[in-house]
């Protein structure tokens, strides 16, 4: 996962600012001037600096759960991994971005894409989980 990994530094702030207001996604409303303080993404997006990451998507294995190539997910190498999560697993010495399923007692990682299939661990696979996604920044335009 070297290539992948992106350094995230918790000690530089890049302050942004925010609209007090809320936007519509469906009939306009009118303008309004009114800014909040200014945020820090890092506060808003990252829980634990030092167990964080950022890594960058290729496929389309996920592209239902809104993970598309170029997505950039946050990850959190401190929590506990539960069913039903999105996570960044290692299985041997390849990386994957699928949704953590506990089926009887068995590992499964699933696809959200259909034309994908579901990968189902094995107790000879060297396997580990490599952190649960917080955030999902998708690819901008």
């Amino acid at each position: 996962m070297t290539n992948l990994a992106l350094k995230v530094d918790p000690i530089e702030k890049q302050l942004i600012l925010m609209f007090s207001s809320l936007i519509e996604a469906g009939f306009p409303s009118p303008a309004d001037d009114y800014l909040e303080s200014p945020i820090d993404l890092n506060d808003l997006l990252i829980k634990k600096p030092a167990a964080t990451y950022l890594v960058r998507v290729q496929g389309e294995s996920m592209k239902d759960a809104g993970i598309f190539p170029g997505s950039i997910l946050i990850v959190d190498r401190s929590l506990n991994i539960r069913s039903g999560q999105i996570c960044v697993a290692r299985i041997n010495d390849e990386f994957t971005v699928k949704r953590y399923i506990i089926n009887q007692g068995r590992v499964e990682l699933h696809p959200e894409n259909p034309a994908f299939k579901p990968i189902f661990i094995r107790h000879d696979q060297d396997f580990e989980i490599q952190g649960v996604v917080r955030s999902i920044i998708t690819n901008p335009l």
